[in-house]
């Protein structure tokens, strides 16, 4: 094994990424000032101890903490298996969220199981819904299908800021910068889901849910003056 993958395999090395990476993210949030819009149902259902889903784009995911107020209720994200969605789990759950990391191996009942749980017991759940390998602003079927199988109302989010960093992955993920200003946003997403869809209406609902991620998103980037990401849903 490499002296580079046995660093980055290092469980005493990645807590010490994860640890930097939330303060820095609490640091950047405390330091900025931040308006936050249309979050009243959603918070509502939380507080009552109705799970939601909530869904984001995968560029705006490092900000979810700051989305979904864990002090209403408990929330839990789909993460992937591999090194860097574990480590931005571990980062997730420094900041108050709980983690399903979806490995390879793990069959879907298991995993569909361990999900019908959480919600059960009141547990929300975090998508991101071109993630966690894209394309960006692609949306996949699973939110589709979670709404299908728990029968939660479904919310989309984002959040900009007038100073990011665009990081250099797959989909330009949006690092926010201290001392800026920015909004988050929340929006019910109305579609109903049949409890057995066809294909074609899945393929329609997860092009609506693509264009109400796309309406919110670009309003937030709207609202802090920052143009669009060149990204784009493309048909079938």
């Amino acid at each position: 094994m490499s002296l580079r993958k046995k660093i980055a395999d290092s469980p005493r090395f990645n807590r010490a990424v994860e640890g930097v990476l939330a303060a820095y993210v609490r640091f950047a949030f405390r330091t900025s000032r931040w308006q936050r819009t249309g979050f009243e149902e959603m918070d509502a259902c939380v507080r009552r101890g109705e799970p939601v889903i909530f869904v984001l784009w995968h560029q705006r995911l490092i900000m979810a903490p700051y989305l979904f107020d864990t002090s209403l209720g408990r929330i839990c994200a789909l993460t992937s298996g591999a090194r860097a969605g574990r480590l931005a789990g571990q980062i997730l759950v420094r900041l108050g969220f709980e983690t399903i990391p979806m490995h390879s191996h793990t069959r879907h009942v298991a995993l569909s199981r361990e999900v019908l749980r959480r919600t059960k017991a009141g547990c929300s759940i975090g998508l991101a819904a071109d993630g966690p390998r894209g394309p960006a602003r692609i949306c996949s079927d699973v939110p589709i299908t979670w709404a299908r199988s728990t029968g939660c109302r479904v919310f989309t989010v984002a959040f900009a800021e007038r100073k990011v960093l665009r990081l250099p992955t797959w989909d330009k993920q949006m690092l926010p910068l201290p001392f800026s200003s920015g909004v988050l946003l929340c929006e019910e997403w109305q579609e109903t889901v049949p409890r057995k869809p066809s294909d074609e209406e899945v393929s329609h609902l997860r092009h609506k849910l693509s264009r109400a991620l796309d309406k919110i998103t670009d309003e937030a980037d709207h609202a802090v003056g920052q143009a669009r990401a060149s990204t784009e849903v493309q048909p079938d």
